[in-house]
C-alpha cells in the first residue's frame, strides 16, 4: 500500500555569514527512508523533534515533492497524481482544520460528501458508523468553531473517513487531548485499524497511542530509520525488561538470589521488592520466590517504552 525507496528530502536554507551576509546552505531532513506497507498495517512512525516525520509524511500525501528515491501510495506517485490519491487517502493533522469554522459540523460532513463525489448511501453509512463510535450526535448541530478540542478531533477523524479512504495518515492527533478524548480517539482507531479496510500510519509523541494501537514500530532519527519492527523487538534491542514487584509478608532471607534476575529495589518498611526479569519467564521467577518467602502481593509491570526509545535517540543507533 506504500511504498518508498530511498526517500530523499533536502530543504536550501540561508544562515548568517559574518556581519551583513547570509549564505545559502542544504539540510538534508529525510535522509534515505525504505519502507514497506501492507494493506491493513497498523504503523507506529516516531522519532524527536526535527526527526523528519512530518516531512515524510508531506512526501507520502504528495503536499512536498522528493529532493530524491522513489514513493508511491496506492500505486500512484504522490505529487503527479495528487489528485487521484486524494480520493485514496484520509489524513489528520492534529493542529490543522480540514472543517469549515463557521458551519455546523454536520454541514461540514454534507459539504465534503459533494467534494468527493460520494454516494449518498455510502456516506449516510459511514456517518452513522462514526457518530456511533465517536458519539457525534451531541455536537452535529454546533458550529465548528465552538466545539471543544476533542470534540473537534473526532470530527476531523471522521471527515478524513467519509470518502472510504485506503490509507489513513495521522499526525499527533491526539495532541493537547484530555484523558477521556483520548481515550474515544485511541478506542475508535482500536477498531477501525482492527476491521483490517485501512492502512493506518500514526506519527505522535504520546508513546501511549503507539502501544494501544500498532504492533509495527518504525523510529526514524536525523532523517534515517533506526528501528523498524514490533515494540517488543525493540525492548529486546536496547535492553528494556519487566520487573517483578512483590510485597513479602518477611524480609529476604539473607543472600537470596533469584535466578534469572536482579533485585534492583528493595523498601524494608513495606518488605516490598523489585526484580529486573533478565533471562526468566515471570511465573518461573514468581514459583522460585513463593518457595523462598511468603508473598502478600505481586505484579509485573512492563517495560516503559519512553525509556527505550530514548536510549535509542541517546545511543545513536544506525
Amino acid at each position: 500500500m506504500i511504498k518508498t525507496e530511498d526517500l530523499r528530502k533536502d530543504f536550501a536554507v540561508r544562515v548568517k555569514s559574518g556581519r551583513f551576509r547570509r549564505e545559502k546552505r542544504t539540510v538534508e531532513a529525510v535522509a534515505g527512508v525504505s519502507l514497506n506497507i501492507g494493506a491493513g498495517e497498523m504503523v507506529g512512525y516516531i522519532g524527536p523533534n526535527g526527526a523528519g516525520k512530518s516531512t515524510t509524511l508531506k512526501m507520502l500525501t504528495g503536499v512536498l515533492s522528493p529532493s530524491g528515491g522513489q514513493v508511491e501510495v496506492c500505486g500512484l506517485r504522490p505529487v503527479p497524481q495528487r489528485t487521484k490519491l486524494a480520493l485514496r487517502i484520509g489524513v489528520v493533522f492534529g493542529q490543522r482544520s480540514q472543517l469549515w469554522w463557521d458551519l455546523p459540523l454536520g454541514e461540514s460532513f454534507a459539504l465534503l460528501r459533494h467534494i468527493y463525489r460520494v454516494p449518498a448511501a455510502e456516506h449516510r453509512e459511514r456517518l452513522r458508523r462514526c457518530r456511533e463510535l465517536l458519539d457525534l450526535d451531541g455536537f452535529m448541530d454546533t458550529p465548528v468553531r465552538q466545539l471543544s478540542l476533542g470534540q473537534r478531533m473526532r470530527g476531523e477523524l471522521t471527515a478524513a473517513l467519509l470518502h472510504g479512504p485506503r490509507v489513513l495518515f495521522l499526525d499527533e492527533p491526539t495532541i493537547g487531548l484530555d484523558v477521556v478524548s483520548k481515550q474515544a480517539v485511541r478506542s475508535f482507531l482500536a477498531e477501525l485499524g482492527g476491521t483490517g479496510d485501512v492502512t493506518l500510519v500514526l506519527t505522535t509523541h504520546d508513546l501511549a497511542d503507539i502501544e494501544r494501537l500498532c504492533e509495527r514500530l518504525v523510529v526514524i532519527d536525523h532523517g534515517r530509520v533506526v528501528h523498524d519492527g514490533t515494540i517488543e523487538a525493540l525492548h529486546a534491542r536496547y535492553g528494556s525488561r519487566r520487573s517483578l514487584v512483590a510485597d513479602l509478608s518477611s524480609p529476604l532471607p539473607e543472600g537470596f538470589e533469584l535466578p534469572g534476575a536482579t533485585l534492583i529495589g528493595v523498601e524494608a518498611d513495606r518488605h516490598r521488592v523489585t526484580f529486573a526479569l533478565d533471562g526468566v519467564t515471570a511465573g518461573a521467577a514468581v514459583a522460585d520466590l513463593v518457595a523462598a518467602v511468603p508473598i502478600r502481593d505481586l505484579s509485573v509491570v512492563e517495560p516503559d517504552i519512553e525509556d527505550v526509545v530514548a536510549r535509542l535517540y541517546v545511543s545513536g543507533a544506525p
